[in-house]
């Protein structure tokens, strides 16, 4: 596999954005990085792909910016998994829109192997934080279709179909764990209890999980060439069900 995919975010404060984004765009041109990263006063949030050589470089100067230390979730590809080179100042850098304290998600991220446990749990709503396009291409068992078009209709959907009286349970999960950062703090703010969310999201659980272990069913969509990676984070051979929604 010659070229890596990485994604990572991190929500922290952030000032001065038209120079980080001059600054993270020279560190794409000079180590031939292409993909996309978002940045607002919330934070950062990042898919990017390079040679091995070109993402490690790339990932230094990212930690140097923003002086941090990056988790990211890897896979790789034959091909470049993007054709252009973007770096984009957004209000969010995920859009629920809504106001939430990412702190009092603290707490609700589980590791893979309790995640199996808590899909065991005949008592856990298990609850799919990504849009419909992406849970009809693969999702975990037992995970609820909110049949959104956006991240930001899920606090509709929660408020119309779950009561935190009677849904005491209530697990989450995304593509790479950011929109649950977000999420998981908000269902506390409204008043669920038990609150669980997929730490690293699904690509670090195919990562880190065997086949013979692996709660997930079909294919995982992906934001780049690919359209979906399998079990084993390859390229899978979904088709593109965003098209539909793009067309919608």
């Amino acid at each position: 596999m010659k070229f890596q995919v990485i994604t990572f975010y991190e929500f922290r404060e952030l000032s001065n954005l038209e120079i980080i984004k001059c600054s993270l765009k020279d560190a794409m041109l000079e180590n031939s990085v292409y993909g996309t990263v978002i940045i607002a006063e919330e934070g950062f949030n990042s898919t990017v792909c390079g040679t091995r050589e070109g993402i490690g470089l790339f990932l230094a100067k990212v930690e140097e910016i923003f002086n941090t230390q990056i988790r990211f979730k890897s896979s790789f590809h034959e091909e470049m998994a993007f054709k252009r080179q973007k770096v984009k100042i957004k209000e969010e850098i995920v859009a629920l829109r809504k106001q939430v304290d990412i702190e009092v998600g603290m707490g609700t991220h589980v590791d893979s192997a309790k995640w199996n446990e808590l899909l065991r749990d005949p008592e856990m709503i298990v609850l799919d934080a990504r849009n419909d396009y992406e849970y009809r291409v693969g999702t975990f068992k037992r995970a609820i279709n909110p049949q959104t078009k956006s991240f930001n209709e899920l606090p509709e959907f929660v408020e119309q179909n779950l009561n935190h009286k009677k849904h005491k349970k209530v697990a989450i999960f995304c593509t790479g764990g950011i929109r649950c950062e977000k999420f998981a703090p908000y269902l506390k703010e409204q008043g669920f209890a038990d609150v669980y969310q997929l730490d690293g999201g699904i690509l670090r659980y195919l990562e880190e999980t065997s086949n013979k272990e692996s709660l997930w069913e079909g294919e995982c969509f992906v934001f780049d060439e690919r359209i979906t990676v399998d079990n084993g984070l390859k390229k899978g051979n979904a088709k593109d069900l965003s098209i539909e929604k793009n067309k919608a």
